[in-house]
């Protein structure tokens, strides 16, 4: 069944916003176990096994001409990572899911500055909801030390510059490359770390300078887990920002908040209360904003 090309964006980034989600589960389950290091490279190492599969199933199909942004993509993307995985371990699945989806608020300013691109006065409105959405749902936690908000911060900064990156590689390599560029620097970046680490005496910690540590037992499962659910929302994000334009597609991924809301009752967490369950319909309410202007304007 082929898909309305009006509605691939919001689709795409629904996919995405749900194996995001499901990564994050997974992170909070490998908690006391693994740091955010150790996270990064199993995360992607995953990723990259299945990828390789899929090339010598199907060799990709490029265009090619921008290799810089595709290095720029995977830099930005795997500093992303980091400062996510990071914050999932240190704060409330949530808060640490907010901070990552200010990347909208930060897309929509830098597609502005970058690109002039500027969809109107409900779609800016739309966007702003999702965001209003987001905050009742999860009250950030200002209690928690000052370098934990820092790092959220920069995860949503530099997922947004890696989403904007996507847009303008799409039509240039295949979905797949664009993938391979992020999990590729993702398992390259932590070895780099783990060996300057065994090589210069530097002590161990849970972020960068990584000692190697095997899974054991269910955390096999948990690491193909979040492996698989990362490797799921990448693909789908990539095709979904690739679809359309940055600005548009960003506000759907609102809905990973919504998902989180329910993997994490199912991992214990407790009911949302009032003001969360009125979050969640001002995201959806933003969601089907977005679609009516969408359709109205094709």
């Amino acid at each position: 069944m082929s898909i309305d090309p009006r509605y691939k964006g919001i689709i795409y980034m629904l996919l995405a916003a749900l194996g995001f989600s499901l990564m994050g589960g997974a992170a909070k389950l490998l908690k006391g176990t693994f740091g955010a290091g150790q996270l990064v490279f199993w995360r992607n190492m995953v990723g990259l096994l299945v990828l390789i599969a899929g090339f010598m199933m199907r060799p990709p199909v490029n265009k090619g001409g921008k290799f810089h942004l595709l290095i720029f993509r995977g830099m930005m993307g795997t500093t992303a990572l980091y400062t996510l995985l990071y914050c999932i371990l240190h704060l409330p699945l949530g808060t640490a899911m907010t901070y990552n989806l200010t990347s909208a608020l930060f897309i929509a300013v830098f597609s502005f500055l970058l690109f002039r691109e500027y969809h109107g006065r409900v779609v800016l409105l739309a966007v702003v909801l999702g965001f209003l959405g987001m905050l009742l749902i999860y009250k950030p936690a200002i209690h928690f030390p000052w370098y934990y908000h820092v790092a959220g911060l920069l995860s949503g900064i530099t997922s947004a510059l890696a989403y904007i990156t996507v847009n303008r590689l799409a039509g240039y390599y295949d979905t797949r490359i664009i993938v391979l560029a992020f999990i590729g620097t993702g398992v390259l970046v932590p070895l780099i770390f783990m060996a300057s680490g065994y090589l210069f005496h530097i002590p161990a910690d849970d972020v960068f300078f990584i000692r190697w540590k095997w899974p054991t037992g269910i955390q096999w499962f948990y690491v193909l887990w979040l492996g698989l659910a990362a490797l799921f929302g990448q693909y789908f994000v990539t095709k979904a920002y690739g679809a359309d334009k940055a600005g548009m597609v960003s506000a759907i991924g609102y809905a990973n908040i919504v998902f989180s809301v329910f993997i994490g009752m199912a991992l214990g967490d407790d009911f949302p209360d009032w003001m969360s369950l009125t979050g969640i319909l001002c995201i959806i309410t933003s969601g089907v904003i977005i679609s009516l202007v969408k359709k109205s304007r094709s």
